[in-house]
């Protein structure tokens, strides 16, 4: 309403590497008082007691308890994406502070990706482009060959709402979807997509051509996929990481990759990220890695910003918020 002082919500920066889109930050500036976290340090005292609200895009800003003890009328943090590794929950809870993500808004752009990531490394795209615009090929060999996927086994480790629609697009290429999850779907979500539940994750890594991870990461799942399960895996095997870095043991998949234990591996997610330059990942060319791009595509990023918006006005409004993690 016109007059009404607009809510005060923390933000890291605008623009930059890791700052609010410019055009983001036009479309929240009609909706709320936006401060940085630059003018929020210059002015502790006044600005903290007014924020009531932190609008967290690539992860920032950090919050920690030190921040959260200096805004005594924080209600909300509203975080872009599926994933709240980076937040702790149970020191939120013990502010009174409420959190939301987005995971809806993410988790057909990153389905997608993880069908491109095991296309690209089964079809061998990123080599088959280096060698058709080297100036050093005369010829391309006929017995340069990749995997094929429609019709191979597809094991998809973490059947949520991302590991679903994975299923429903790896169902129009015919292939045998196995899955492993905390909780079995139940019989029609299975027939829908044709997938088998496996209770024991060995049972899918032996079997599967593709293992594909799109867990949460948690106490349980960090370092899921070790030197075990890889050793578990088929040696044409290819494994596709869309979750979080941390749910492989990087060490160990590049000693498999080193010594043919699997065939190759599509990483949309490392850790940390980047990868230091001299890292042995990047030197291995079985190994096809994307600058986590699950959700980088124009509408879904807009779409990030009107949940995270409409999370901010619920919580203040003392309604009930859309998308809230619990704990």
């Amino acid at each position: 309403m016109e007059g009404q002082e607009l809510p005060c919500v923390l933000i890291d920066c605008i623009g930059g590497k890791h700052g609010v889109y410019e055009d983001h930050a036009e479309f929240l500036k009609e909706r709320f008082c936006l401060i940085t976290m630059k003018e929020y340090l210059e002015n502790k005292s006044f600005l903290g007691k007014k924020i009531r609200a932190i609008y967290m895009w690539y992860h920032k800003p950090v919050i920690n308890e030190e921040l959260l003890q200096s805004l005594p009328n924080l209600k909300i943090v509203a975080s872009s994406g599926a994933g709240v590794d980076h937040l702790d929950l149970n020191l939120l809870s013990s502010y009174g502070v409420k959190v939301s993500n987005t995971p809806l808004t993410v988790s057909t752009d990153t389905a997608d990706l993880g069908m491109a990531l095991m296309l690209a490394s089964s079809r061998r795209l990123v080599e088959g482009h280096q060698m058709a615009i080297s100036p050093d090929t005369e010829y391309f060999p006929a017995n340069w060959l990749g995997a094929e996927v429609s019709g191979a086994t597809l094991g998809i480790v973490g059947m949520g709402i991302i590991g679903y629609k994975v299923a429903e697009r790896a169902k129009a290429f015919e292939m045998k979807i196995l899955y492993h999850n905390r909780k079995q779907r139940n019989k029609e979500e299975e027939r829908a997509v044709g997938a088998t539940y496996c209770e024991k994750i060995d049972d899918l890594l032996q079997q599967a051509d593709f293992v594909m991870l799109a867990v949460k990461l948690t106490p349980q799942t960090h370092k899921l996929i070790g030197k075990r399960e890889l050793q578990l895996m088929k040696p044409t095997a290819i494994l596709i990481n869309i979750s979080r870095g941390l749910v492989v043991d990087q060490d160990a998949l590049v000693e498999a990759l080193q010594n043919k234990v699997i065939k190759a591996a599509a990483l949309d997610v490392t850790y940390p990220e980047p990868l230091p330059r001299d890292h042995p990942l990047l030197k291995l060319k079985d190994v096809l890695i994307t600058p986590h791009i699950g959700s980088a595509t124009v509408k879904t990023r807009h779409l990030m910003k009107e949940n995270m918006t409409e999370s901010i006005q619920a919580g203040l409004a003392g309604l009930p918020i859309p998308n809230e993690v619990l704990l």
